[in-house]
Formats: structure tokens, C-alpha cells, sequence
């Protein structure tokens, strides 16, 4: 089949290909010799005009998933940030520094801000599963932080009153 030829060399599959021969689109079913093909003879072949709009539609939504698993990068980094300064609240308040409320106000505050920016992430197959991922990660994130800021307001409460 002349198509499928066509196709290693185009490719095209046989299904996206119109071949024409004398202004007459061939049908696949046609024998190209008796329409009068024959050696050195002249064919067109064009790509399908709907096939030709879904690659195109395809590669559009391979670059938008693209850009999807980007800022979901871009925020997992900025998460990864905040969960080394939270980590390092969480061993000063262990140790029984005392930390400045603010501290905690301004980390969750930022933790939020990437949940924000992960919810206004526009994605569809994997690069939805990879943000659902990151929030899904993020909302434990800030129980887990809120829980050393409850610490540290104990240690401070004790270190209030037991002077």
C-alpha cells in the first residue's frame, strides 16, 4: 500500500494522508494501477486537514501540561524553602529557645501563599495528579506547623509561670 510507504518516509499515518492522482483523491481502497498509475507517474499526497488540526491541538496541550509541571516545580521549591525554615523553628523550639510569634505568623502565611499558588494552577492528566500531589503534601504541612507553633506557645506559657 502506497500509504504506508508514504508514511514511513512523511510521517504521516496512512489515515492522515490524502493521496491524489490526475486532480482525483484516491480512495484507499483503490488500485493505483487501474486508475492508470504507473512508473514515474506524478502523485500528491497532502495531509489531512483534521488530522493536521488535532497534532496541532495535541502539541498545545503537551506545551500547557509542560508549563503546568513547571509552576508546580516552581512552588515545590519555594515549599521546600519554607519546610527548611519550619525545620528549623521546630529544632529551636525543641531546645527550648523561645521563637517570636511572628515567626510562625509570617512561615504560615507563606506556606498559604503556595497553597494559593498551586490551587491557581491550571493542569490537565499528569500534571493535574503532580499538583493534587503537592497540595494534598502542603495541607499536611501546616497542621504539622501549627503544632510547633502550639509547642512553643506551651514552652513559653511554662517558662511564664513556672517563674
Amino acid at each position: 500500500d502506497v500509504k504506508k510507504l508514504l508514511a514511513h518516509k512523511t510521517g504521516l499515518k496512512p489515515e492522515q494522508q490524502r493521496l491524489f492522482f490526475r486532480e482525483k483523491e484516491m480512495e484507499n481502497k483503490e488500485n493505483l494501477h487501474v486508475e492508470g498509475v504507473k512508473d514515474k507517474s506524478k502523485l500528491l499526497l497532502l495531509e489531512d486537514a483534521a488530522s493536521k488540526e488535532s497534532n496541532l491541538e495535541e502539541g498545545r496541550k503537551h506545551q500547557e501540561m509542560l508549563k503546568a509541571f513547571e509552576a508546580v516545580a516552581v512552588v515545590r521549591s519555594e515549599v521546600d524553602k519554607l519546610c527548611e525554615r519550619v525545620s528549623a523553628l521546630e529544632v529551636a523550639v525543641n531546645g527550648g529557645t523561645q521563637v517570636s510569634d511572628k515567626e510562625f505568623v509570617v512561615s504560615t502565611e507563606l506556606l498559604m501563599r503556595q497553597l494559593l499558588k498551586l490551587d491557581g494552577i491550571k493542569a490537565e492528566g499528569e500534571a493535574k495528579l503532580q499538583r493534587k500531589a503537592e497540595v494534598m503534601e502542603n495541607d499536611f504541612s501546616v497542621p504539622h506547623f501549627c503544632r510547633i507553633n502550639f509547642e512553643a506557645a506551651l514552652g513559653l506559657f511554662a517558662t511564664i509561670f513556672v517563674k
